[in-house]
């Protein structure tokens, strides 16, 4: 197949701003990234027409990754004003293709153009080539989906399973849910493994300690952990956050088989990567009784470069566009 040539426009949009970027269509590298407030423009239509004044851009194709459920042609966001139609843009953008993806697909995807050497392993071997992958990733909430490879391609598998049940395997940790039970109809994934998950966890503890429920932003849970003289509650918040994370990522693993790998996506885990490293992640990720030797060969990476969500796309359009990734 001939190399592909030139650039396509690829994008980042949450709630709060627009990253924007071109993706050299022959080697998948970023270049002119730029950030653009959503606050402070009307449209996302605009803010690419501003791109392309700004950089002089060419290009007819584009990749969105973006944060809200994507249903026909219609988009809304959800924590932000920007609503649009898909062909509607397409059309006033003169582009031939306009592709919007969810942004965990985006990050799913971007396993695809980050070298391993460039994550970080924990524990495991060698990844399987062309095996399947599974992806997840705690921040605001929790994400999670899978790669699997078939036909030449790369095919993201989107999921809502950051809102599956969770399991724990000690009484203290049992009783720990038992709390967060009397205030969530349903505790899942979600309600422990995000920056709000520890801001759960954290309330759920400090209750069980008979000590003062506090209100809190995640980063004084993390900050609280790792002070000088750390807070006891903070700590067992973050322990128990990392022995779930392993125990979950070990699920995710054992339901795909995924020996090409199991990828830590999202913002809270490489704030402590060192911490997270040496926790009991690894520990729990393998506890699998029959199935331990198993879980001991398949390695986890976590993806701590800013622009995956870019690159994801990048390789999401290369792969439409015709590339082998």
């Amino acid at each position: 197949m001939e190399q592909l040539k030139g650039v396509a426009l690829v994008g980042d949009v949450g709630g709060t701003n627009a990253r924007l970027a071109l993706v050299n269509l022959a080697d998948g590298t970023l270049s002119n990234t730029k950030v653009y407030s959503s606050v402070d423009n009307d449209s996302l239509e605009k803010v690419i027409i501003k791109y392309r004044e700004e950089t002089g851009a060419v290009f007819d194709s584009a990749c969105i990754a973006i944060a809200t459920m994507l249903n026909g042609d219609h988009v809304k966001m959800t924590n932000n004003p920007w609503e649009f139609s898909i062909s509607e843009m397409k059309k006033n953008l003169n582009l031939e293709k306009l592709i919007f993806i969810n942004d965990f697909t985006a990050m799913s995807m971007s396993v695809t153009a980050i070298k391993t050497e460039d994550m970080i392993q924990i524990g495991g071997e060698e990844i399987v080539e062309n095996a399947p992958k599974a992806i997840y990733g705690a921040g605001t909430g929790l994400g999670v989906g899978y790669l699997i490879y078939a036909e030449g391609k790369w095919i993201p598998l989107p999921t809502e399973g950051g809102h599956v049940d969770i399991a724990v395997q000690s009484d203290r940790d049992d009783s720990i849910l038992k709390v967060l039970r009397k205030k969530f109809d349903h505790v899942s994934g979600e309600r422990l493994l995000s920056g709000q998950g520890l801001v759960n966890t954290y309330q759920a503890i400090a209750e069980l300690n008979g000590h003062e429920i506090r209100d809190v932003v995640p980063a004084d849970v993390t900050g609280g952990a790792f002070a000088e003289d750390p807070d006891p509650d903070c700590k067992e918040t973050v322990d128990l956050f990392c022995k779930l994370m392993g125990s979950f990522g070990g699920n995710l693993a054992l339901n795909i088989l995924a020996k090409g790998g199991v990828y830590i996506a999202g913002g809270i885990v490489p704030r402590f990567i060192d911490y997270f490293k040496k926790s009991e992640f690894r520990k729990e990720f393998e506890s699998k009784g029959r199935f331990n030797n198993a879980l001991n060969k398949i390695p986890v990476y976590v993806i701590s470069q800013g622009d995956a969500g870019l690159l994801g796309a990048g390789a999401y359009v290369r792969q439409e566009l015709g590339a082998k990734l």
